[in-house]
């Protein structure tokens, strides 16, 4: 089972930027894909943007423009670079790890999902 870590999140105003973290261990295949998830008060868990081993990226439309999606392999870790906050994007902010680009946009796929981290954009 792999074990994710969540972190970077934070109160930050409209207009202000913050980059998340998610480290992912334990047993999960290799090459694979991470990818980004948020779950907004009283929202279904949404996928933002996934990115695969070889740098390819995908992004929703509510990530796209404003988020960019990066990975680190050696230390098996991937980023969010959120800029242009705005209150809409308040949610606990989560990482999974899967196969492919297309498996990435159901987050009803994965059986298990880290702590996640806060992320509080005030107006």
């Amino acid at each position: 089972q792999v074990h994710l870590v969540e972190s970077g999140g934070g109160l930050v105003q409209a207009g202000g930027s913050l980059t998340l973290s998610c480290t992912a261990s334990g047993s999960f295949r290799t090459p694979n894909t991470m990818g980004w998830y948020r779950q907004a008060p009283g929202k279904q868990r949404e996928w933002l943007a996934s990115v695969t081993s070889g740098g390819t990226t995908d992004y929703a439309d509510s990530a796209s423009g404003r988020f960019t999606i990066s990975r680190d392999n050696p230390k098996k870790t991937i980023f969010l670079q959120m800029n242009s906050l705005e209150p809409e994007d308040t949610a606990v902010y989560y990482c999974n790890v899967g196969r492919t680009l297309a498996n990435m946009v159901n987050p009803g796929r994965f059986g298990s999902w880290g702590q996640g981290t806060q992320v509080t954009v005030s107006s």
